[in-house]
């Protein structure tokens, strides 16, 4: 699929000084930028309809850990005392 973009000359110029210094294409910057773009935004929608669907959880079961619970939790992480995660309660 051939796909074409118009950039305004000020950044088709940043987009090749960018190339020049990387030794890269300027088509390679842009590729990997698209890239990134696409994978950023698909892990941020990804994340949005993890929390949308534990927040439809809660709100049908009640089950839930404090703040404060689940940080506590974390910071015995990497330690000789690293605990199992807590339970849910209503």
């Amino acid at each position: 699929m051939a796909t074409s973009l118009k950039i305004d000359d000020g950044l088709k110029g940043r987009v090749q000084q960018l190339a020049s210094q990387r030794r890269r294409s300027a088509h390679w910057i842009m590729l990997e930028a698209i890239e990134q773009y696409v994978q950023r935004e698909e892990a941020r929608e990804s994340f949005k309809q993890e929390a949308l669907a534990s927040w439809a959880a809660y709100q049908d079961t009640g089950r839930h850990l404090s703040g404060a619970e689940v940080r506590t939790w974390l910071n015995t992480w990497g330690t000789d005392d690293e605990k199992t995660a807590p339970g849910c309660y209503e």
